[in-house]
């Protein structure tokens, strides 16, 4: 991982590659989990609030990047898939998290590659499906300026190639309830 949990009463912090320390006292404890955990999302969502929870796609569009994205090993011009989805409980309607994704396209597989844009399952969901082995290490984690919403971002690698990177945005105020 890029960063390491300290839970102790001297440092409640994660300290991230990126931004330096990232309090973690403060938070709930399910949005502590959420925030460290290297599983997916959605099945952690559905045993905590208790309701089955739909991945909805907002946007999904085939692109070429503006800028460098690092962590993808990708440079300005790259092909990608850009995606967003938001987790909505099926019952209560609630938005419990929205996601962008940056996905190497040209890496999965053609059947990989047709569920994805089928958009019926989360990124998580489809990986579990096809049973492919990967693993996501966490790069940030942070929260927004008006500390309404906490964030991290992962990456998913497969084969030893990074191939998806994701930024969760978590509502604070859902998770304090």
């Amino acid at each position: 991982m890029s960063f390491s949990v300290k839970p102790s009463s001297e440092v409640n912090a994660i300290r991230n590659r990126v931004s330096g320390d990232f309090d973690l006292a403060s938070l709930p404890p399910f949005l502590r989990v959420l925030l460290t955990t290297d599983g997916t999302v959605t099945n952690a969502l559905e045993a905590f609030f208790w309701e089955a929870v739909a991945v909805e796609s907002i946007r999904q569009t085939e692109m070429f990047l503006d800028e460098d994205v690092p962590n993808l090993g990708l440079k300005s011009g790259a092909s990608v898939l850009s995606r967003q989805v938001q987790l909505r409980g099926t019952k209560s309607e609630t938005i419990y998290v929205k996601a962008d994704s940056i996905i190497r396209f040209n890496l999965l597989s053609p059947h990989f590659q047709s569920d994805l844009k089928a958009q019926k399952l989360g990124v998580g969901e489809l990986l579990r499906d096809c049973g492919l082995e990967t693993y996501r290490e966490i790069l940030n984690v942070g929260c927004d300026e008006g500390a309404q919403e906490v964030w991290r971002t992962y990456r998913i690698v497969m084969d030893h190639r990074p191939f998806i990177q994701i930024t969760e945005h978590f509502p604070l105020a859902i998770f304090k309830k």
